[in-house]
């Protein structure tokens, strides 16, 4: 069952079109920088006890409530994982497991689209 690799949530996806404004705002919150990359954009990684809020500054963030990209699902065996989606006949947000250089090692990650188009990702990091 998919559930198996499923460790329970990872982090929140929100775009924005202000980086400096989105990290000191949720500074403010408390949240602390954990991790920054820059790859076809800025990405931050704000954390706050057991909350991580992924920002990546793609200049089209629609700024009005249901702005939030995709919630991750942490994952501990993503080609697992993978294939048990598979089984479930879950529509996908691309075809194959991906992977991005953040953190220490990288991450693999793969998106499903839930009914009303949420964007659910499974993601492990390496």
């Amino acid at each position: 069952m998919i559930k198996d690799y499923s460790n329970g949530i990872q982090h929140i996806g929100l775009p924005t079109n202000d980086m400096d404004a989105t990290v000191a705002f949720y500074k403010k919150l408390g949240f602390e920088l954990a991790h920054e990359k820059v790859l076809d954009c800025r990405v931050c990684f704000l954390k706050l006890q057991n909350l991580v809020i992924e920002a990546y500054e793609n200049k089209q963030a629609v700024l009005k409530p249901g702005a939030i990209d995709h919630i991750a699902i942490d994952c501990t065996n993503i080609e697992a994982a993978f294939e048990e989606a598979k089984k479930l006949d879950m529509k996908f947000a691309g075809d194959t497991i991906e992977s991005l250089p953040f953190w220490k090692n990288g991450i693999k990650f793969f998106k499903i689209i839930g009914p009303n188009a949420e964007l659910i990702e499974y993601c492990q990091i390496l």
